[in-house]
């Protein structure tokens, strides 16, 4: 298939490319950053199947022209993922970017009759229902509290309105708590995971220090990206929601510790009283998400736990560290 992946040049965008790519697909990523050197060398191998396209998310008359082109799936990857400072610095450009920004998109798919948008979505909708719940699936009521997961919650809602006016085959998935490669952060992203702190703080030589133990169903971005492209592929998904999660609960502090086991000289712990540390942990703990629904439809579950993706990311970081 030919598939256009919006804000494809993050993390998020980049591991989807690679499992698409792998699986016989043209991508085209469409951003406004460049392609890291690191990931354009990852990518050589689909290079024939690769092309990059640099724009803005707002430019409604460019992003027509391209999907002109002809595509057959459309993925809504680009977003401000918003912490308290951005979203206070830039409330209005964070529903500008995560859902107007959109609407143009969606519009343009109707008008080209692409088949099917995937729209990337967070556990963020759940928003305060997180701790309400033992379990969050696709039907329990959401309460989103931040601008992010406001914007989120409405992107899905979008989705699916537009879907429901026109006939489209859209849908959303709700991404939780993913960590891996090629994460980054950025004007943009303010909310990098307790992994990607504790690695940052690795490459500059010094332990990391934890605020918290970090408990979440975090989720390997490479089996993320491996749920999406189930459902890019699927003949007819049933649903217009689906949760992606690894559906289990364990701390960053476990993962850093695991990850710094297999490189002696490495140390991640608990700040001590009083000690310093500049690792943040963003949102508190919440439910996991249910995986129920991909795991029924598509046999689809995460392959990657605690140790097998902190051997995992270690054998990336061996290689593409400078990306950190």
């Amino acid at each position: 298939m030919k598939i256009v992946i919006f804000g494809g040049t993050g993390f998020v965008g980049l591991n989807l490319a690679e499992v698409l790519l792998a699986r016989g697909h043209a991508v085209t990523l469409y951003d406004r950053a460049r392609l890291p050197p690191a990931a354009a060398r990852s990518l050589a191998d689909g290079r024939e199947r690769l092309e990059v396209v640099q724009g803005d998310i707002t430019d409604a008359k460019r992003i027509d022209g391209l999907i002109a082109g002809g595509y057959d799936v459309i993925v809504l990857g680009a977003a401000i993922t918003a912490g308290d400072e951005l979203e206070r610095a830039s409330p209005a450009r964070v529903l500008e970017i995560n859902v107007m920004a959109q609407i143009q998109i969606l519009q343009s798919a109707i008008r080209h009759g692409v088949r099917r948008v995937v729209n990337l979505s967070s556990a963020s909708a759940y928003g305060a229902s997180g701790t309400r719940f033992e379990v969050l699936g696709e039907d329990t009521p959401c309460d989103p509290v931040s601008f992010y997961a406001i914007s989120k919650f409405t992107s899905e809602r979008s989705v699916a309105r537009h879907a429901e006016l026109f006939g489209g085959d859209f849908l959303s998935v709700r991404l939780s708590a993913l960590f891996g490669p090629w994460e980054r952060a950025g004007a943009v992203r303010d909310t990098p995971s307790l992994q990607f702190q504790s690695l940052a703080a690795f490459a500059r030589g010094e332990p990391a220090l934890l605020p918290a133990p970090g408990f979440k169903d975090w989720t390997y971005a490479p089996d993320a990206a491996e749920a999406v492209a189930m459902l890019i592929e699927a003949e007819r998904p049933r649903h217009r929601l689906y949760n992606i999660s690894s559906g289990a609960a364990w701390s960053a502090l476990q993962w850093g510790e695991a990850f710094a086991a297999l490189h002696p000289g490495l140390e991640c712990r608990l700040a001590e009283p009083g000690e310093t540390t500049f690792i943040k942990l963003h949102g508190g703990d919440r439910a996991p998400l249910s995986v129920a629904r991909m795991a029924d439809e598509f046999g689809w579950r995460a392959r990657f736990g605690c140790a097998e993706s902190a051997a995992a990311m270690s054998a990336w970081w061996m290689q593409y560290k400078e990306g950190i």
